[in-house]
């Protein structure tokens, strides 16, 4: 009488039936290698630079003094550092804000009456320009608002170049040209980061129930009315979102505004300035560790308001 061969089980047979058998075994192994690379890489880069920004320049060596020291934070409050954290601030809320006016209608066309081919053409425009190189983009524009530009003549062939001098003459903002000035600057970054405002409010859009603009609508509410009291409350969230991509990354950009506006700093520009010509490392931490704060501060309230509900 034959006796049955009992198969070999392989290693990994084995690990399976482990891994079977201890799930949480499983998940560790799979989420330890990103958690290595977020607490030691991301966060230890960044503790690395709020640990810089307790230390000082020695003012006559100009070595970096190893003690900790508010020194540096304190000079954040001097006038030239002062102006330029409140120019980026500026600067980060306008582009905010116009690409919220400017995404909103095509947001709400896009969720409500975009379908089929025509919402596949629309995701496709929108994400076109993110497929281009970003500097290319920038130095198109620089070429578009540039004095002998494609835009100035546009306003000379349909004479209205008025609108571009006036415009230019704008205390504070204007410029000898759009490439030169904060109008220009307030311009690309709006056109560079506007997808990122786009998408978010089209998802919170499609969220909104059809139904309840019918009942608006049937209790006699006017088009501005329900847009007043049913769209924008319920739509609020995907632009709060949307806000979050385009004002931290206007915070922390350098090279449109090196690229494209005026020789005034901001802090992206500040702090590759400091650590690179100046060699002032503790400064330039300082300058970083701002934008840090105040996205901490932007995204409590964000979360607060349910923002992240529409990413």
């Amino acid at each position: 009488m034959t006796s049955a061969v009992r198969p070999t089980r392989t290693l990994a047979d084995r690990l399976t039936t482990i891994f079977w058998r201890k799930p949480g075994l499983l998940l560790l192994l799979l989420i330890t290698p990103p958690l290595l690379w977020l607490g030691v890489v991301y966060l230890g880069s960044l503790a690395a630079l709020l640990l810089q920004s307790f230390y000082s320049i020695d003012e006559f060596s100009g070595l970096v003094v190893r003690e900790f020291t508010l020194k540096t934070y304190a000079e954040l409050l001097r006038p030239s550092n002062y102006d330029v954290i409140l120019r980026t601030l500026a600067m980060a809320i306008a582009v905010t804000a116009a690409s919220a006016i400017a995404a909103f209608p095509i947001a709400y066309y896009a969720a409500r009456y975009a379908r089929g081919r025509w919402k596949a053409a629309f995701y496709l425009g929108i994400m076109l320009p993110l497929w281009s190189s970003y500097l290319v983009k920038v130095y198109a524009w620089k070429l578009i608002l540039a004095k002998e530009g494609i835009l100035t003549w546009a306003a000379t062939a349909t004479h209205t170049g008025w609108l571009i001098d006036a415009a230019l003459q704008l205390p504070g903002i204007g410029g000898n040209s759009l490439s030169t000035s904060y109008i220009g600057t307030f311009l690309v970054f709006t056109y560079v980061w506007l997808p990122y405002m786009i998408l978010p409010m089209q998802a919170s859009l499609e969220r909104v129930p059809t139904t309840m603009l019918e009942a608006s609508a049937d209790l006699g509410a006017t088009a501005a009315q329900t847009f007043r009291t049913v769209t924008l409350p319920l739509a609020l969230p995907g632009i709060i979102a949307g806000s979050i991509f385009t004002f931290s990354l206007t915070l922390g950009d350098y090279i449109i505004p090196s690229i494209i506006g005026t020789s005034a700093s901001f802090i992206g520009m500040a702090v590759y300035q400091l650590q690179g010509t100046a060699g002032n490392v503790p400064l330039a931490a300082a300058f970083a560790v701002v934008p840090i704060v105040i996205m901490l501060i932007y995204l409590t309230l964000a979360r607060k308001a349910g923002a992240f509900d529409a990413l």
